[in-house]
């Protein structure tokens, strides 16, 4: 299992987020606390936004543990980011440890990140990819479980239509879609992979909205961790530099597999939910049903 943070909210430094918390990202890469196997080291991946020059994320992957990739450290010292998704892996037994196999992926203004598994995927990949349009089926680059998951996300972005841009409901939406591609992944291992469970911690975003679900679809177990933070949390660019801008207002979130600090506004989210918001939104849960979709009840 990996491990990732995404951030949404004022602009900070990645060094921020991803260094200095006293159990950031890249701690969890060689000491996680809350998974048996504490090293998340085959690879690693940074995605972030910069709205004021393109509406496309900028990626940072490498196959180096992140815990000694000098690059990581200076980049993240300068690059600021009011967006930001980030991982470290642990490849599943047999998958291959090379770039294309490092999350976050990305397509167009899209993200995703994935900790856990597609249950009995050697025996489902080549139905996960049988519904496929031609555009979706070609966002695939390597043979990650999690790339095959993004493409039907991208396939369900193009038959139903992507969130809007700012509008009031377009984090409601995101988890739609996020929740859509969690049932057609779950259909197809029941069907062809004898229901294998899967664990399905998923996270996407478009730089504005964001949307992490905390799923299994094993009875007898819970989901892989997962938490939230809302607050002012870290000293923000526009601080550092006594500069106001409109999307640098508002409280920030943060969704990580782990919490990075010891402060007691972290909350669990629930097992087998949806967290989703926007920019300067306070999250929102939505409840999901065994079969991976969004209960009527949210």
């Amino acid at each position: 299992m990996c491990r990732f943070t995404l951030y949404l909210g004022p602009s900070i430094r990645l060094s921020t987020l991803l260094i200095e918390p006293t159990h950031s990202l890249i701690h969890q890469s060689f000491h996680a606390a809350e998974r048996e196997e504490p090293l998340n080291g085959d690879g690693f991946g940074v995605g972030w936004y910069a709205p004021r020059l393109s509406d496309e994320p900028a990626l940072f992957h490498s196959i180096s543990p992140a815990w000694n990739n000098r690059n990581l450290q200076s980049i993240a010292r300068v690059v600021a980011s009011p967006c930001v998704l980030a991982h470290v892996r642990a490849a599943t037994a047999g998958s291959a440890v090379h770039q294309a196999n490092c999350h976050p992926f990305q397509h167009g203004r899209y993200l995703l990140m994935h900790n856990g598994s597609i249950g009995a995927y050697p025996r489902v990949r080549r139905r996960l990819l049988a519904e496929l349009s031609d555009e979706a089926y070609n966002v695939i680059r390597g043979d990650t479980d999690s790339e095959h998951m993004f493409a039907i996300f991208v396939d369900e972005l193009l038959k139903h239509g992507e969130p809007p841009g700012e509008a009031a409901d377009g984090a409601r939406r995101l988890a739609e879609r996020l929740a859509a591609t969690l049932a057609r992944v779950l259909a197809v291992v029941k069907t062809h992979g004898d229901g294998a469970p899967s664990a399905l911690n998923v996270a996407v975003s478009d730089g504005v909205h964001a949307a992490v679900s905390r799923f299994t679809s094993d009875p007898s177990a819970p989901p892989d961790s997962l938490y939230t933070l809302h607050d002012h949390i870290y000293p923000t660019t526009s601080q550092e530099f006594h500069e106001r801008h409109s999307e640098e207002e508002g409280e920030a979130v943060v969704v990580s597999s782990e919490r990075l600090t010891g402060d007691s506004k972290w909350r669990a989210v629930p097992p087998n939910h949806i967290v989703a918001f926007a920019r300067g939104e306070v999250p929102r849960l939505f409840p999901l049903s065994s079969d991976g979709r969004i209960e009527a009840r949210a």
